[in-house]
């Protein structure tokens, strides 16, 4: 066994700069060199990760070849063996090549449905080679762990980092506390890179607003968000001197916050305090986002990014991790979380932000206090890591 390097998997790529931010601490916080597995290296070699990485390996893909996708098939349904997909996704990193740890990405995979199994048998794949596994900084349904298959899951893993406090109270009540561990999110830890500002840009002035596809699909009635952001970016420029920066954090196909984006800009561009900021690395969006005035942000780790810049901030959200990272910064989630699935008429989130703006330098003023030792904390998972080394 190979114990020179670490492997970091379940990576989608960093055309998800949320992604693209854990994997770039989590490199930082190793005490080791990375191997990183990934499901598009095309998409890595544009941003950071390649300077962080001793190695970035792509997964193999059994649907990128019709026998191959025919042969796994039948060892699944036919031999029972359910693995052999892993085995060969991660040919790169097992046999001859194994590492003694192999670190799961946590974020919210854990929310998708069609990614437990894949999941499931990684984790089940890496153990009976002989390595171990962490799922590190993640967050997790607490109704999802009533499920058998996800609880052995859990149970199988030699340690968890959860991000937030509502997944480290599910888990320990599986009765695995000794190996759960409580650390926020690492992309707390992200740096800042400020590229020039874009032509528009009024400093002190900019309401940085992120939109993903995803929170329009976890709608409950069909076209409320989009109205309630239109309605929003009207009232603040009927209302307000304010200008709005429209910020992408997600940019890849099927998922791009730019198809949204560019409703919203299309709706606004004439009056010429609206502006669309370009794709760019994780660390480079937080630049942006850092020099905002307020936020609100639908992506997780764009979000993260307003919050460990001490930017006052409003989360659109539609799941745990919101919640439980809201709750643990600010004591509840209560104004400081806006379920997309309660979105029901047009004037929420403006009513949202009229709270914002109200509690603004409370806030601020919060985030700056506390935040030196929430940074702090999100390095201490490097002693759970080392631990297992």
């Amino acid at each position: 066994m190979k114990n020179d390097k670490i492997v970091l998997y379940m990576h989608a790529g960093s055309d998800n700069h949320g992604s693209e931010a854990i994997a770039n601490c989590l490199c930082k916080l190793l005490p080791k060199p990375a191997i990183l597995t990934t499901c598009r290296a095309d998409q890595d070699a544009l941003y950071s990760l390649p300077a962080l990485c001793s190695e970035i390996i792509e997964e193999k893909n059994v649907d990128r070849n019709f026998w191959t996708h025919c042969f796994f098939y039948f060892r699944k349904k036919f031999l029972k063996d359910p693995e052999s997909y892993m085995r060969y996704a991660y040919s790169g990193v097992i046999g001859k090549n194994l590492r003694k740890l192999n670190i799961s990405i946590g974020g919210d995979n854990y929310c998708y449905e069609n990614m437990l199994e894949r999941l499931i048998m990684s984790n089940r794949m890496f153990h009976r080679a002989g390595a171990k596994t962490m799922l590190y900084g993640c967050s997790i349904e607490p109704e999802l762990l009533n499920r058998p298959e996800i609880a052995a899951d859990m149970k199988l893993y030699d340690a968890i980092v959860a991000r937030e406090s509502i997944t480290y109270a599910a888990l320990c009540q599986l009765g695995i506390k000794e190996k759960v561990f409580l650390c926020p999110d690492p992309a707390f830890l992200l740096e800042t890179e400020c590229l020039p500002l874009p032509d528009g840009w009024q400093e002190g002035k900019m309401v940085g607003i992120n939109i993903s596809p995803m929170i329009v699909e976890n709608e409950n009635k069909s076209g409320i968000t989009l109205e309630n952001y239109s309605e929003l970016i009207r009232y603040i420029i009927e209302n307000t001197d304010l200008h709005v920066a429209l910020i992408p954090h997600v940019v890849w196909k099927g998922g791009d916050d730019r198809t949204t984006i560019a409703k919203l800009y299309e709706k606004f561009a004439d009056t010429g305090r609206v502006l669309q900021i370009a794709d760019a690395s994780a660390s480079q969006l937080k630049g942006y986002i850092s020099r905002c005035r307020m936020f609100i942000g639908a992506r997780t780790h764009a979000t993260i990014a307003a919050y460990s810049s001490c930017v006052p901030t409003l989360v659109v959200g539609y799941s745990v991790k919101a919640r439980g990272i809201a709750k643990d910064l600010f004591g509840t989630d209560e104004n400081y979380v806006l379920p997309v699935q309660k979105l029901a008429s047009r004037e929420e989130l403006i009513n949202a932000f009229e709270w914002l703006l109200a509690n603004e330098d409370r806030m601020r003023k919060h985030l700056q206090r506390i935040m030196p030792d929430y940074r702090k904390n999100a390095g201490e998972g490097k002693k759970v890591i080392e631990n297992l080394l």
